[in-house]
């Protein structure tokens, strides 16, 4: 069965960056008929979805953090990746990565990793 393991947690100042990772065991991200999705929960808040990308590479945002996060993978080390610039404090949560796209239930997903954006 295919399992999930975020990296990178941190606690980083409002505007700097910080790159998360899942590992993917147990299937390949280059699998036809799945997307792979990055996710989020904020404290006290539900799941919230952030970014998804697709088998042809194209990918989708959640409107807060078009143009500052990107989303990527590689196919070798059937590896994701979320890169995360110019981060504010609502950007604080819990980031999971997740097998399905955005109309998933999400239920297929790594344990998370915390981030926290505060000065």
């Amino acid at each position: 069965h295919v399992q999930l393991q975020e990296s990178g947690p941190g606690l980083v100042k409002p505007s700097q960056t910080l790159s998360l990772t899942c590992t993917v065991s147990g299937d390949s991200i280059t699998s036809n008929y799945y997307y792979w999705t990055w996710i989020r929960q904020p404290p006290g808040k539900g799941l919230e979805w952030v970014a998804s990308i697709y088998q042809t590479g194209n990918a989708d945002y959640f409107h807060s953090v078009k143009d500052r996060f990107t989303i990527s993978r590689d196919n070798a080390r059937n590896t994701l990746y979320l890169q995360m610039t110019s981060l504010k404090p609502e950007d604080t949560a819990i980031y999971y990565c997740v097998k399905g796209g955005p109309y998933t239930d999400f239920s297929i997903r790594g344990q998370g990793t915390q981030v926290t954006v505060s000065s």
